[in-house]
């Protein structure tokens, strides 16, 4: 890949200069449990997904986008007051090309091809979709190796390994290691005291991107923040009736379950939806806003008479902790918020700011979670 060479695509063919950067051949396996041949350390990488930086600014921070020569775009929309911390202290972010989506087929082989990338990182997600319109034969034909991550569909299954496999893959393995490390620490300070404590664990309802749309109530199954619910010692509501990762709950079973807690995910989403009821937490979010939204959120039919409501255990929090490699500042903010008395001692701000301060190119602006409970 870093010698000059010719690829065709369709009748296309593409003179293509690489780098003289020294790589060795290695071969890895993703997360969808496929042997992939990389030159490794790459140089040239396309994201498959915008947030996929979150991943690679806490492996490179000094220079995050160093590599990257094409990404989707979603992360300006997604989450744009992330992205504009980013694009403050890395301006030619803005300069980078832009991909449509794999799953909804948008996404220009050609044009990935032109920008002569070492690899593609794709979500496990679009795996279905990027077989079905042949994109990975098409890349293939080309010597193009996808390398799949995880960080969404099964984050705490995933999230580590993908993490390693960045870290291999740009020679990053110590800093890969350093952030599991971290990681691994803080998951602890909460599974450890639930098993030792064993508590009552509260009936928990998460609305996914509550007031987001007027249909109610997307929520989680057994995995991503179902299972955050579960290991902050709580019990998901949803963990029998959504067989999968993500569905939909109607008013009436969340009503008959009567959760103790409400937790919605919620962001930035002017871009999707303006002036939407979603709940607009985030770094540097307005709180008095946010809460204001949220306790407008308990007036749906589906919030009717639950101990939540009746005692104030209505939460948001932010939404992208189910898709970034920082999942266990959610779980200690839910354990807080379930098992105030077993986490007097536990402050998941601190260990935001720490993760900012340690690993991450930003710095740290509060307003990730707010609650009715601190009225």
């Amino acid at each position: 890949m870093h010698a000059p060479l010719l690829k065709t695509l369709g009748g296309l063919v593409l003179t293509l200069v690489g780098t003289a950067v020294h790589a060795d051949e290695i071969t890895v396996t993703d997360v969808a449990g496929r042997e992939v041949t990389v030159d490794a350390p790459v140089d040239r990488v396309i994201l498959g997904e915008g947030r996929q930086i979150y991943l690679l600014a806490a492996l490179q921070p000094e220079d995050p986008f160093a590599h990257v020569v094409g990404w989707r775009e979603d992360f300006s929309q997604a989450d744009p007051d992330n992205y504009a911390a980013y694009a403050e202290r890395f301006p030619e972010l803005k300069e980078i090309p832009t991909f449509g989506g794999f799953k909804d087929g948008t996404f220009d082989v050609e044009q990935a091809a032109a920008l002569d990338p070492d690899v593609v990182l794709m979500n496990l997600e679009a795996k279905t979709a990027t077989e079905d319109a042949a994109y990975d034969d098409k890349l293939a034909e080309l010597g193009i190796p996808i390398v799949y991550v995880d960080f969404r569909e099964a984050p705490l299954e995933h999230t580590v390994p993908s993490m390693r496999l960045m870290g291999k893959l740009l020679g990053e393995e110590e800093a890969a290691d350093a952030f599991i490390d971290f990681a691994d620490a803080q998951m602890a300070r909460v599974t450890e005291t639930i098993e030792d404590a064993d508590p009552e664990r509260p009936r928990v309802f998460i609305d996914r991107a509550g007031g987001y749309s007027e249909d109610c109530c997307m929520s989680f199954g057994p995995g991503n923040f179902g299972e955050y619910v579960e290991i902050a010692g709580g019990t998901n509501i949803a963990k029998d009736i959504i067989p999968n990762t993500f569905g939909t709950l109607n008013p009436e079973q969340i009503i008959a379950a009567n959760p103790q807690h409400v937790v919605v995910t919620g962001g930035n989403w002017d871009a999707y939806v303006p002036g939407g009821d979603w709940v607009g937490v985030g770094p540097g979010a307005d709180m008095t806003a946010a809460r204001a939204k949220l306790e407008a959120l308990t007036e749906r039919t589906a919030m009717t008479g639950i101990e939540a409501v009746e005692n104030d255990n209505v939460h948001a929090i932010w939404h992208q902790f189910y898709n970034s490699p920082y999942y266990f500042v959610a779980v200690q903010q839910l354990a807080k918020w379930f098992h105030p008395e077993l986490f007097a001692d536990l402050d998941p701000e601190a260990t935001m700011e720490e993760l900012h301060q340690r690993f991450l190119p930003v710095d740290y602006a509060p307003g990730y979670w707010v609650s009715l409970k601190e009225h």
